[in-house]
């Protein structure tokens, strides 16, 4: 009797076994939600495409991404210092996505008119409420290929997703065990987009922590978005590789 039972628990394992990896394989094959094109046709991508027009199409390094990427155009400051010789392009919307950004350099035609020689990207935190990493990751390469489809000459720094962290607002360091996982699990994918040669992977991240591995709230006040000190820090962290990609 016992050896009955096994066997039948080996079958049932078996073929549970069998309808997982069908699943799995199943997924490849499913369309990625992180790299479906979601329309942004809202004011600011509008007023994107007036100054470009407004300017000829001038900039040597463009920077796509979210709201902590919009966030440079409150930091004027820092960001002319560091950045002013560039010419830089500020292409970052609060709330995107990544198929936010697919939309914009499609559809959206924000790349149209411009030929930069350099892109930094720094996108996928606001996906991780609703994507797999794997999901995030494929949604970022998406954009790459997209950007080197379109500027086959273009050099690519590509930024880890910055970390993030839930914790109740009078503590002033969220501890390393509440940083999102998520953002991690990202990383460690797109960090092999790296090739050498028009991609550059950079994760900056541990920058912003500190020495216990924490998120100060003196760098992210709510965790999430950069306070000036936190985009001095960002800014300094890749001066010299957006120097690289434009010789």
């Amino acid at each position: 009797m016992i050896r009955t039972v096994s066997r039948f628990a080996l079958a049932g394992l078996v073929l549970a076994l069998g309808v997982s990896a069908a699943r799995a394989e199943g997924d490849k094959d499913k369309p990625n939600p992180a790299a479906k094109k979601l329309n942004r046709d809202i004011g600011r991508h509008k007023e994107f495409l007036k100054r470009i027009e407004k300017s000829k199409g001038e900039g040597d390094v463009i920077f796509l991404g979210d709201s902590i990427t919009h966030g440079w155009e409150g930091q004027k400051k820092i960001w002319d210092k560091y950045f002013g010789d560039f010419k830089p392009v500020n292409l970052g919307i609060g709330g995107d996505q990544t198929g936010h950004v697919l939309w914009r350099i499609t559809d959206g035609k924000e790349l149209a008119d411009l030929k930069p020689k350099a892109a930094v990207i720094m996108i996928g935190t606001n996906n991780t409420g609703g994507h797999s990493a794997e999901q995030i990751a494929g949604g970022i390469k998406a954009i790459i290929d997209e950007l080197k489809s379109q500027k086959p000459e273009i050099k690519i720094l590509l930024l880890g997703v910055f970390p993030r962290a839930g914790a109740p607002k009078d503590v002033k360091v969220a501890p390393a065990e509440k940083l999102n996982p998520k953002i991690k699990a990202i990383n460690e994918i797109i960090a092999k987009y790296d090739d050498g040669k028009s991609v550059f992977y950079k994760d900056i991240g541990g920058k912003f922590l500190d020495e216990s591995g924490g998120l100060p709230r003196a760098i992210m006040p709510d965790l999430l978005h950069l306070s000036p000190k936190g985009y001095e820090i960002w800014a300094e962290a890749i001066k010299a590789d957006v120097e690289k990609l434009l010789k």
